[in-house]
């Protein structure tokens, strides 16, 4: 059963059970990487029959199979997938960061440059769960922002098949090259490259403890994301919240993870009693009630604050991956709200709208690294470069000033790169 806590019996740092993991996986990760360096297909081919118990002839999808998974989906579910893409890409396109050029002054130029990245991977979860959400979620940013290259690498079932659903939104997403590897080995693939995966220059994509393993071990060789740990829901509620709605809310972060989080801040007791029991209904009728239960029992907690306002600085100091605000007029504590992922305003705005509909990302920091880290966006599959032109003449005039800096700091060679350029001209 789901704790209920007066604000003052708990310390805001264990509010959330955050990053903890009951084995140390990274030795395991760190072998599982060298072996692909090494030995390339031939460990993946090894790890996708010991990990996911598929004897594979092939690692890549192939187009045909891409085209037999679309025609297999339901036509109703092809038109939530093509209506949420739709979504996705019409939020993404205001992302989209322009080069520009500064030309104030007479010889100087000075400018910045966007550049796709050229190649990316996307990881896709498999295992207790399928996420064609994610498929969507991730390649279409990259995709506004013209990477030249998207894959995605995903865990296959027993039989060497791909869930349809990911194949299709796939297809839909515009995604260039599909590949049936899961697990730490499937970071190391996309990092290193292999005879069939291509190496690319950016990874992203949630997955379990070894993926973030492994993309914490190989950042440096290729850029990541981030470094995603259990799912967390933090919803703020007043005394006129439904609580079935709030209850159904918590429980949609549960049954992502027995490590996920779920927690009720309000100022009303009778709320936090009737969310309480609500929970203990709802639970009972899912499909995943088991790992569902587990999250609430060993990370959930309803915490009775004073009122709503001064919950809003516990939820900066949280800094959670999805904040709720079942309040009337959510908008009035919008510019309040400094640290959170991902804000779902109001109550008739579930976390799950967000998950696969609205068009926000759904690719969020986690583990209160909010406080400092963005979602997902067409950011991240960009690289700027920035230019500078300057004159004879222009450089003439500031020459002295550029070698005084640099004296300054003791760095003689510095400041003789810009005065000899004008005094050889003497």
């Amino acid at each position: 059963m789901i704790k209920i806590l007066k604000y003052g019996e708990v310390r805001s740092e264990e509010i959330f059970a955050r990053g903890k993991t009951s084995f140390d996986v990274a030795d395991t990760v760190s072998e599982i990487i060298e072996n692909v360096k090494q030995n390339g297909d031939t460990a993946l081919f090894e790890y996708c029959e010991k990990f996911d118990k598929a004897k594979l002839s092939s690692l890549e999808v192939s187009a045909e199979e891409i085209e037999e998974a679309f025609a297999s989906v339901e036509p109703r579910f092809i038109e939530i997938l093509e209506a949420a893409a739709e979504n996705i890409r019409n939020f993404h396109k205001c992302q989209v960061r322009n080069s520009f050029i500064i030309n104030d002054c007479d010889g100087i130029v000075t400018g910045q440059k966007v550049t796709p990245i050229e190649k990316v991977g996307l990881y896709v979860p498999g295992g207790t769960a399928a996420y064609p959400s994610t498929v969507l979620m991730d390649s279409i940013p990259a995709k506004i922002a013209g990477c030249k290259e998207i894959c995605i690498t995903t865990p296959p079932s027993a039989d060497g098949k791909i869930n349809p659903a990911i194949l299709a939104a796939a297809k839909i997403a515009g995604v260039d090259r599909i590949f049936k590897i899961g697990g730490a080995q499937a970071v190391a693939a996309l990092a290193y490259g292999t005879q069939t995966v291509p190496k690319v220059d950016k990874i992203v994509g949630p997955g379990n403890a070894f993926v973030a393993e492994a993309k914490r071990q190989v950042f440096g060789r290729v850029s990541i994301d981030m470094i995603a740990g259990p799912s967390e829901i933090l919803v703020i509620a007043d005394g006129k919240s439904n609580p079935a709605f709030v209850a159904a809310d918590l429980l949609s972060q549960a049954e992502h993870d027995r490590m996920a989080s779920a927690v009720l801040v309000t100022d009303s007791e009778e709320l936090a009693q009737r969310v309480s029991e609500e929970i203990e209904a709802q639970l009972k009728l899912l499909p995943r009630e088991e790992i569902a239960r587990t999250s609430i029992d060993n990370n959930g907690k309803i915490i009775i604050a004073e009122n709503i306002s001064d919950v809003i600085d516990v939820a900066n100091e949280i800094a959670p991956e999805h904040l709720e605000l079942c309040v009337d007029n959510p908008f009035d504590y919008l510019d309040k709200i400094k640290n959170a992922g991902s804000i779902f305003m109001g109550r008739y705005c579930p976390e799950a709208l967000g998950d696969y509909f609205a068009g926000p990302n759904h690719t969020l920091p986690t583990s209160g690294t909010a406080r400092f880290s963005s979602p997902l966006s067409v950011d991240d599959f960009v690289k700027k470069s920035q230019y500078t032109y300057y004159t004879k003449e222009a450089l003439a005039k500031v020459a002295s000033d550029v070698a005084f800096f640099a004296e300054k700091e003791g760095l003689s060679a510095h400041a003789k790169s810009a005065t000899i350029r004008i005094e050889s001209e003497k």
